[in-house]
């Protein structure tokens, strides 16, 4: 098996899992209880907290754990716009988020708050001019992703916290950092993010389990209420084996530059193969720096992405048409539509998405695969 959708998920260390189950079997004590297992429970808490807070260069006091990105993203939007609400009411983020952003947004437009979408390139990137045109003193949140989940593109996140520290005082910036930590650099503290929030399952931890980081001096209320867990902001008991999971997870990110470039070798082993090997290939993302070295879009003309992953799904290699969020939908890529490419394009996209535990030999593979499928699709196809 060539697993390569790991946008969508990954898998999980051994050493994640082995950490992990000592607190599923015995260890498994509720972090709020008095007696010796609930303290137990609560120090293996403290410890994973420390190990986020010191991967992300922040106090551990910033960090609380929640059930993922879509939870973190929620929390971080929800709370930042409760804290300004009487400060104004637009928000802004881009065309091309993740739906766990995109969908809390239109919530808000369909309850009268001032909505503004910027606009992206034809290559993914932000139109910083028009978010700096965008914002004014009514504007209470800017939330923009760090890496897009589908063809990878780097958005400048220090330029746009300084852009929106010079146009908006009070105007909260939060960043969905998912497909960020563990494959580019990461420091919301340097780079002025005050919200930032990422999953535990795209960095071969456990699913289930997120993170979410504030500001020290940014006051959020909670939108959850119940028993006060995470210093008030999360209520609900918490998911103690994941959060040991998480914590592990972030701890395998120590050689993380060594991680990177296996993770750019196998994207420009793609690259180089996929040009020399496919015809009437599109690439909607490439190898250089502004984009991220664990995602690759393609766009194959005349075959459509999902015949294409079904015929190499039967060969044991697993590649998706783009989010794992959306993909069953059957609706053609947002992001794909707001990077203006044509129809033919968005219908034959593929994300290639890699981890450390792929192989040079395994892409070899796959691309000699997906070049026999290509041609076999297209012949049928001549034939009719």
């Amino acid at each position: 098996m060539i697993y390569l959708d790991n946008s969508a998920t990954t898998r999980a260390d051994e050493q994640v899992v082995t950490a992990m189950n000592k607190y599923f079997l015995e260890c498994y004590g509720n972090p709020s209880s008095l007696h010796r297992m609930g303290l137990e429970a609560e120090k293996a808490m403290n410890k994973a907290r420390k190990q986020v807070a010191g991967f992300l260069k922040v106090d551990e006091k910033t960090i609380t754990f929640v059930s993922g990105g879509t939870e973190g993203n929620n929390l971080a939007i929800r709370s930042a716009i409760n804290k300004n609400k009487r400060l104004g009411n637009k928000i802004i983020t881009s065309a091309i988020e993740h739906p766990s952003v995109l969908e809390v947004f239109k919530s808000y437009e369909n309850n009268g708050y001032d909505v503004f979408y910027i606009d992206v390139d034809k290559k993914g990137f932000l139109d910083l001019e028009q978010l700096e045109e965008a914002l004014d003193d009514k504007t209470i949140l800017v939330s923009i992703m760090k890496v897009n989940n589908e063809v990878g593109s780097i958005q400048n996140t220090r330029e746009i916290a300084k852009i929106i520290k010079e146009r908006s005082q009070y105007c909260i910036f939060h960043s969905d950092c998912v497909q960020a930590v563990g494959k580019v650099p990461v420091e919301p503290l340097s780079e002025g993010i005050d919200i930032l929030t990422f999953s535990g399952h795209k960095i071969h931890g456990p699913k289930g389990i997120g993170a979410i980081y504030v500001r020290k001096d940014l006051a959020l209320q909670p939108i959850l209420f119940g028993g006060g867990q995470e210093r008030g902001f999360r209520s609900g008991t918490e998911n103690l084996p994941g959060v040991v999971g998480i914590g592990v997870a972030v701890e395998q990110l120590s050689q993380f530059q060594q991680q990177v470039d296996h993770l750019q070798a196998l994207k420009s082993k793609a690259i180089e193969l996929l040009k020399a090997e496919l015809s009437g290939i599109h690439f909607n993302s490439d190898e250089s720096e502004k984009y991220a070295p664990h995602v690759l879009n393609i766009s194959i003309e005349d075959v459509k992405s999902e015949v294409l992953l079904h015929l190499l799904e039967k060969k044991e290699i697993f590649i998706s048409s783009g989010s794992a969020c959306t993909s069953k939908k059957n609706s053609q890529s947002h992001v794909l539509k707001s990077m203006n490419l044509s129809s033919k394009y968005i219908e034959g996209s593929l994300r290639i998405s890699f981890s450390k535990y792929n192989t040079l030999e395994e892409i070899e593979y796959m691309v000699k695969m997906l070049k026999e499928s290509v041609d076999n699709v297209r012949k049928f196809t001549r034939r009719r």
